[in-house]
């Protein structure tokens, strides 16, 4: 019954296909979507609809009762089925916008080089942890993570940040790791945490996420001032290592003071070692966890250095604290490939690898750039370039030219000196010039052009 019919709903044209109940209850329903068939439509009787279709009666009334079911149609005793609803009362999905095309240059912070990902050693990795894997392996997760995942990391980061740690907990991310401490720490009547300002506003949204209330406390060329914390607050979260945006390698002065500060108030440090893996100076700065195992979380993830695609991060918690904070472990199979990537060390010779990339990819940008005063240790991803001008102005003009930028005030709570975060991870090495072309004509054509007394080159 491959064919259209015109004398169903009274000369309207429905295109049926199949000899079911559902084929015809689907042409009616998508007719009635459509618009063809309007509220109040009269429908032709069921053994008449059933004859014009050469199929038994019950095919027809199966369908008339299936669609009265769902609202499309109402049937009263005596009367003729209707339509019920119409074309403009009935939700339809709206279609999904097209995906913005990708910028030419991409100088926003946040990604690592995605075209360097280790596309063959990962896939060797995850075929290998899906052969050997027990049946066992591949239901629910565990609590907190794979065994194995968890003795690797614990060994890992024991070995190349200084933590002190025999176990670690599997997250989806750093901000999924602070969301689920945030909520043992409210638990335990901690309502308000220390944010860094300016910061990773994704941590903060990730704090209140957890019932937590962030108060921005600033950043200087030491990093977080300690003695800036309000009374009463116990809680706070740091990226000491290489501070998100403003570059800076938290002092050693102020890493006492931190710890000081949470024995003082029987407080808790929650440590982000944000791209703590790139240091191109001197070897990374070891973990404040190491120093006081008993006051400091400390959260960590592959989103900087392999890919936020893969989903997988950790938390170390004190002991005190492992049976209060809850778990929510990512795919198995991942976790299980990561665990065989660190082993057989091909985590390692990339990490090797990229921070030789990330430092050549830096020195070319910090050319390009020349004259322009830039501050931020040599370290991390990004990059800031204050201004003298709006920079919301610069930012608008530069996504007109292809070239992404993120202003700072964009990791702030409130407006500051003007600048740019650039990040240079996701850059490709070929276009570091003409994206600072371009960056260095939208400073010029918004106002007098970038500060040189802001800042110093590092």
């Amino acid at each position: 019954m491959s064919r259209s019919q015109t004398n169903l709903g009274w000369d309207v044209l429905l295109a049926v296909s199949g000899p079911g109940a559902d084929q015809l209850a689907r042409a009616l329903r998508g007719a009635i979507r459509d618009g063809v068939l309007r509220k109040g439509a009269t429908l032709p009787p069921s053994r008449r609809l059933a004859g014009d279709l050469q199929c038994s009666r019950w095919v027809v009334t199966q369908a008339y009762a299936q669609l009265v079911a769902e609202g499309y149609l109402e049937a009263r005793a005596g009367s003729a089925t209707r339509v019920h609803c119409w074309a403009d009362e009935i939700w339809r999905p709206v279609p999904p916008k097209p995906a913005a095309p990708p910028p030419r240059y991409d100088l926003a912070p946040g990604l690592p080089d995605l075209r360097a990902f280790p596309r063959k050693r990962w896939s060797d990795a995850v075929r290998d942890a899906l052969s050997t894997a027990p049946h066992t392996d591949l239901g629910i997760p565990a609590a907190g993570g794979h065994p194995r995942l968890r003795t690797v990391l614990a060994e890992f980061l024991h070995r190349t940040r200084g933590a002190v740690t025999n176990d670690v907990l599997i997250s989806q991310g750093v901000c999924h790791g602070v969301t689920l401490v945030g909520r043992a720490l409210h638990a335990e009547g901690i309502t308000r945490i220390a944010v860094e300002e300016p910061g990773w506003t994704k941590v903060w949204r990730a704090a209140e996420d957890a019932g937590l209330e962030p108060v921005p406390v600033p950043v200087d060329a030491d990093g977080l001032r300690v003695e800036d914390i309000p009374a009463g607050v116990r809680a706070v979260v740091v990226t000491p290592a290489h501070q998100f945006p403003s570059g800076v390698v938290l002092s050693p002065e102020r890493r006492a003071a931190l710890l000081s500060w949470a024995r003082d108030v029987d407080g808790v440090i929650l440590e982000d070692d944000y791209d703590a893996d790139f240091r191109y100076d001197r070897k990374p700065v070891g973990t404040v966890q190491g120093m006081d195992p008993r006051r400091v979380f400390l959260f960590g993830s592959v989103s900087k250095t392999l890919s936020p695609a893969l989903g997988i991060g950790w938390y170390v918690v004190p002991p005190q604290w492992i049976d209060r904070v809850p778990t929510a472990a990512p795919s198995v199979v991942n976790q299980l490939a990561l665990a065989t990537f660190i082993e057989r060390g091909s985590y390692h010779r990339y990490l090797r690898a990229a921070r030789l990339r990330y430092r050549a990819r830096r020195d070319a940008l910090l050319e390009a750039l020349d004259p322009l005063a830039v501050s931020g240790a040599a370290a991390g991803l990004h990059l800031v370039l204050p201004l003298d001008i709006d920079a919301s102005e610069v930012v608008d003009h530069a996504a007109g030219q292809g070239l992404k930028l993120v202003s700072l005030d964009a990791y702030r709570t409130r407006p500051g000196d003007p600048g740019l975060v650039l990040g240079y991870g996701n850059l490709a090495d070929s276009s570091v010039a003409d994206a600072v072309a371009v960056l260095k004509d939208s400073i010029g054509r918004s106002g007098s052009g970038s500060s040189r007394r802001r800042g110093c080159r590092p």
